[in-house]
């Protein structure tokens, strides 16, 4: 027996290995790697690019600030996927660049005179914000008895039904093109997704695992004669550059951005939580709430990380989750290899650029396969909740409901906040984090608490009743 082979069939005291602790042969890895590579691609290169352009950055700042992101994902993945000391969740669970922070940094670009010094503001507030919250993530995670299957399920669907939205817009293609919204780009992306279920329901062995994967090639195979895929990028890109520390300059610590960044930590530290229960659920190993301040700090490290790389905050990536669901693979070293590849693509920004060719439509037929099984999921851990309960049933549906409507709420209505304070708008302008707030604050007033006095469960009501019938 090979020593990899030896590792995977490895046992702990008679038990086979965990499905997330499996270590794969190097060609799965590879590939399953690349698959959630591909995934959260657009999500981390969209933050970087829409802040760059708001800011008035040039190109190669741009490209800079892309790289840079990649860099402190991967950076990231790694540290929750494989973990060191008390620092990483060691789940698949795939780090991106946070959209949460994207509207408060904005808005600190027009409180400065130019890009470059709203970029040192920027990068000195998020530093100094997750540098704090790394010390507060054991005290966040005391909160963990307040997920349960209720509010759980509730946030998990919120988190695929705001993810949606993103390849909707994937599918119609880029907002500069003349195409964008053609039927072309509608065709390439439902191409995929029909592409995509084929292929899990008809094709057997390990092809059927990275289905999505290879219908994504199938798609920009297929957008080349439709004059989809500009191959420019590939041309005019660099073979090898690193992301220089502080290349905006040294950061400056503004005290209102800094606590705009901890709004937004608190934000991203509620998603994070949310993303962390929903994965441990899929791959049968329940997260503690150790589990869950060892996750966050790997977040807040990362995010540490990429403020000195002048990025922004890192975070749980939801549209990964489906990945999961659909290939059945739970080893974190499959999502550990996502990581490298994506370190990899930020230090030779041309093998990035063979990533970009792939259209949005194709990325967008893709997404709503994954983002969908996402909600699915949440609906599967609903399933376990009692609506049907004469007392509670009904006041559980309607957190439900509650939690849901809050959730769709920045997506339906974007500018519903626009008018409240800038605290309430960076909080709630994130369907996710409203969407739990909602959950949570519901259920802790409605079935956690009773008049003051936190309602006894069914099995503490029996344990009551024996202990007075002795």
């Amino acid at each position: 027996m090979s020593p990899l082979k030896a590792l995977r069939a490895r046992t702990n005291g008679g038990a086979q290995v965990h499905p997330v602790d499996e270590m794969l042969p190097l060609g799965k890895l590879f590939t399953l790697g690349m698959q959630h590579m591909l995934a959260a691609y657009a999500g981390i290169i969209a933050p970087p690019f829409i802040i760059g352009t708001a800011l008035h950055l040039p190109t190669s700042d741009l490209i800079f600030l892309i790289s840079a992101s990649l860099l402190a994902s991967g950076v990231t993945t790694l540290l929750q996927t494989l973990g060191i000391w008390k620092v990483g969740v060691r789940l698949p669970l795939v780090q991106g660049v946070s959209f949460s922070g994207i509207a408060s940094m904005i808005a600190i670009g027009k409180g400065n005179p130019n890009g470059v010094v709203a970029m040192q503001v920027i990068v000195g507030a998020v530093i100094v914000a997750a540098a704090a919250m790394f010390f507060l993530a054991p005290v966040y995670s005391r909160l963990l008895r307040f997920f349960p299957p209720l509010v759980m399920g509730s946030v998990v669907t919120v988190i695929g039904v705001s993810l949606i939205p993103i390849s909707i817009g994937w599918l119609q293609g880029d907002q500069s093109r003349p195409d964008f919204g053609s039927p072309k780009n509608f065709f390439v992306g439902i191409l995929t997704l029909l592409l995509t279920v084929f292929i899990v329901k008809y094709v057997p062995g390990f092809t059927k695992r990275i289905g999505m994967l290879v219908a994504m090639v199938i798609g920009t195979l297929v957008s080349i004669p439709l004059g989809m895929v500009d191959f420019s990028r590939i041309h005019s890109s660099q073979v090898f550059a690193v992301p220089g520390i502080f290349h905006f300059g040294m950061p400056r610590f503004d005290i209102a951005a800094i606590i705009s960044m901890v709004i937004v930590m608190l934000v991203i530290m509620t998603e994070a939580t949310a993303d962390m229960l929903a994965i441990g659920q899929i791959v049968d190993r329940p997260v503690t709430a150790k589990d869950v301040a060892n996750g966050l700090r790997a977040d807040c490290l990362g995010s540490v990380i990429s403020g000195g790389l002048n990025g922004f905050q890192a975070s749980a990536y939801g549209q990964n989750i489906g990945l999961l669901i659909m290939s059945r693979v739970k080893s974190r070293f499959a999502v550990a290899a996502c990581g490298i590849i994506l370190i990899v693509l930020a230090l030779f920004p041309i093998t990035a650029a063979v990533v970009a060719v792939v259209p949005l439509p194709v990325l967008g037929g893709a997404g709503i396969a994954i983002f969908g099984l996402v909600a699915v999921n949440g609906i599967q851990t609903l399933s376990k909740v009692d609506f049907h309960d004469e007392t509670h049933g009904a006041v559980n549906a309607l957190i439900v409901a509650a939690t849901l409507t809050m959730g769709i709420l920045p997506i339906a209505a974007p500018s519903f906040y626009a008018h409240f304070p800038a605290g309430v708008q960076t909080v709630f302008s994130s369907g996710i984090a409203s969407g739990a707030i909602t959950a949570i604050v519901l259920n802790i007033l409605l079935n956690e608490l009773r008049f003051g006095r936190r309602r006894r469960t069914p099995d503490q009501v029996r344990s009551t009743d024996s202990q007075e019938g002795c």
